[in-house]
């Protein structure tokens, strides 16, 4: 049910539900229909199956049988030996298999253990286990969303939603309803179960728990995957079948032979001890034809790799996935994080005159307008980093005052010098925030926001220590200059003040006009540095890299071509663009699609299964949830890094 295009009322009436909760009465009802709140995967399957499964091998096969009929013979040392080996191997992997079903096991941990709801029409704080459709769910600042639902109130709510969209930044929420379809990064009136508050508070109501939630439908996702086998996994399979088969046949021949010699020779033999020898013989061959110890040199060959690969940084889980990296043919890559740095970072400014390389001079030497801007962007602020060293807040906001340390100007200082003495927080519906301070003896309220709104409310620009009227041609000079900005998939922030009377305790809606533009800012989660090269090296050893991201579309564009990852004949698609293509139609474009933007787990496992279509060892990169089941269904062994450019994702 896509409930974002549901109005808050409609919502309420489709679950039965009010903005005063649900009665318990109402809820045990609920329980005992829907099961409780919580993330259950199939049942895995017994040690003792996953013990026999070892045994299916045709050179497993051979070896067993051989064993038997050494047994059968007297030859009980022997036979001993071979079965030790076999349960060995069989116990080994039977370890390995259960340490691997962990994927299931992360997505349960995180669920949220509590949630405050409102039941019986008075708040309570309840497992989030025992949460139900129709319940209403209070948000705060550092709660974990413990369900999916539809937000019903909003005070400068912001969730990051990471873990699905594979995005750092928390995106603002609010009650409006959204009438166009939209992927579930632009659903901003919903929230997801496994999500982080990071600021504001709010109220939903809850209309998916379990496997109904998007963190659920990930969950099946993982169940449904087909963990495919390496090359070398499938060449070592069809190689066993193939000498198991020739073993046995050999064996029967040299046997056949050998008794047939018995049988027709004119000699007076004991023919029982003749045929005995014979078949002792036959066995002899099969057990010296099986090659025991390749298993022993494959390992041996792959741990070499693995040792070169741990050098470059690189953790392999699974030894096999050495051998599929160097058969890797295409690289699908999930952008934050991975090929970028996931940190916003200020690249650019721009200030009323168009000076540039203002914050290159020494402090002293600093415009009047480079000075403000600085000091708005860091005092109209509500970020900070710790002790530790650990950045706390809004990464839009960190990215300000990590500017500012940057720049040799420690953010703290500045605020120590201007003291926050009133605020108006931000609001997503104004989207601006304004907080007042004495600069020289005189109060100014500073304001921070969107380039647009700060624009509509400012009378006066500051040049050269000077307040000029906002003319139209300044306006039209600030518009080019954050549409360019816009244009390079930049981040822009506006900042303005206003001068209060002195006599000013508080700060009201009203004073947010008539405001003197200062400048603006720039920002963008820059390329890691060795994004470049690694790019430029896999193009030159035939290796396609192509960028699955949650991001926009714009964005993943610009970063594609400035790491170049995108050629010029390379398009981009949005996941419901993927959506609308049949297999047939995603097939014949695949080779021009160089970008994935705004894409859901099930769009990153069509992606990597078109590319095995087409025949290419596809390798998938990522370190969000929204990325396992790609991870799965790609080769098993091909989660790798490349050094630098990858480093929080594994091989398996």
């Amino acid at each position: 049910m896509e409930y974002y295009r549901k109005s808050v009322s409609d919502s309420l009436q489709e679950q039965q539900s009010s903005a005063k909760g649900l009665t318990s009465a109402e809820v045990q009802k609920r329980l005992e229909q829907d099961g409780y709140n919580e993330i259950k995967g199939r049942d895995r399957d017994p040690i003792w199956k996953l013990f026999l499964e070892n045994f299916k091998d045709p050179m497993v096969v051979v070896l067993l049988i051989a064993a038997a009929v050494q047994i059968f013979m007297g030859h009980v040392m022997e036979s001993l030996i071979i079965f030790l080996v076999l349960i060995l191997n069989a116990v080994i992997s039977v370890i390995q298999t259960r340490k691997a079903e962990s994927s299931l096991a992360a997505l349960q941990q995180m669920s949220a253990p509590e949630a405050k709801v409102l039941r019986d029409g008075a708040p309570r704080t309840v497992p989030a286990r025992e949460l139900v459709r129709g319940d209403i769910v209070i948000l705060e600042a550092g709660d974990f969303v413990p369900a999916d639902g539809r937000i019903i109130e909003s005070g400068s709510l912001k969730i990051n939603e990471g873990m699905l969209t594979g995005e750092s930044e928390a995106v603002e929420k609010h009650t409006n309803t959204i009438d166009q379809e939209a992927p579930l990064g632009d659903r901003r009136n919903m929230a997801f179960s496994g999500s982080l508050v990071v600021y504001g508070r709010g109220v939903f109501l809850v209309t998916g728990t379990a496997l109904t939630t998007e963190i659920g439908k990930i969950a099946e996702l993982l169940e449904s995957a087909e963990a495919k086998q390496t090359p070398l996994q499938r060449k070592l399979e069809a190689f066993s079948k193939q000498l198991g088969i020739a073993i046995l046949i050999l064996s029967v021949i040299i046997f056949g032979i050998q008794a047939g010699r018995v049988w027709l020779s004119d000699t007076n033999v004991d023919t029982t001890e003749a045929i005995f020898n014979a078949l002792m013989f036959a066995v002899a061959v099969a057990v010296a034809a099986i090659p025991e110890a390749l298993s022993s040199i494959v390992t041996i060959v792959l741990s070499v790799g693995t040792n070169k690969m741990a050098k470059q940084n690189a953790i392999i889980r699974k030894l096999p996935a050495v051998e599929a990296l160097g058969s890797a043919g295409v690289i699908c890559t999930d952008k934050t994080g991975t090929l970028t740095q996931n940190k916003m970072t200020v690249v650019d400014y721009y200030l009323p005159e168009g000076q540039k390389d203002q914050f290159k001079l020494e402090h002293h030497e600093w415009s009047p307008e480079a000075r403000r801007l600085l000091h708005i962007a860091v005092l109209c602020n509500d970020s900070n980093i710790n002790e530790e060293g650990k950045e706390l807040g809004d990464p839009t906001e960190v990215a300000l005052i990590a500017f500012s340390n940057s720049l040799d100007k420690d953010y703290r200082e500045i605020r120590d010098n201007f003291p926050r003495e009133a605020e108006l927080p931000f609001d997503s519906e104004r989207k601006l925030m304004s907080t007042l301070h004495t600069f020289g003896g005189q109060k100014k309220m500073i304001t921070k926001g969107g380039p647009d709104v700060l624009f509509s409310v400012c009378s006066h620009v500051l040049i050269d220590e000077k307040e000029v009227p906002f003319t139209e041609e300044l306006r039209e000079r600030f518009i080019k200059v954050n549409e360019d900005f816009s244009n390079r998939a930049l981040r822009v922030l506006a900042y303005a003040y206003k001068t209060v009377p002195n006599t000013t305790t508080q700060i009201t809606l009203e004073d947010e006009k008539n405001l003197v533009l200062v400048g603006l800012t720039a920002m963008i989660d820059p390329p890691r540095e060795a994004v470049y090269s690694a790019i430029a090296e896999s193009k030159n050893a035939g290796i396609r890299t192509i960028m699955i991201t949650g991001d926009h579309k714009t964005t993943a564009q610009a970063i594609g071509r400035d790491i170049g990852l995108m050629s010029k004949t390379d398009i981009a698609i949005t996941g419901q663009e993927l959506d609308a293509m049949s297999d047939t139609e995603l097939d014949n474009k695949l080779e021009q699609i160089g970008v994935y933007a705004r894409v859901s787990p099930e769009n990153k496992i069509r992606i990597v299964r078109a590319w095995q279509r087409k025949g290419k060892i596809t390798a998938m990169t990522g370190d969000g949830v929204n990325d396992a089941p790609a991870l799965k269904q790609q080769i098993s062994a091909s989660r790798w890094a490349a050094g630098p450019m990858l480093p929080r994702t594994q091989l398996r």
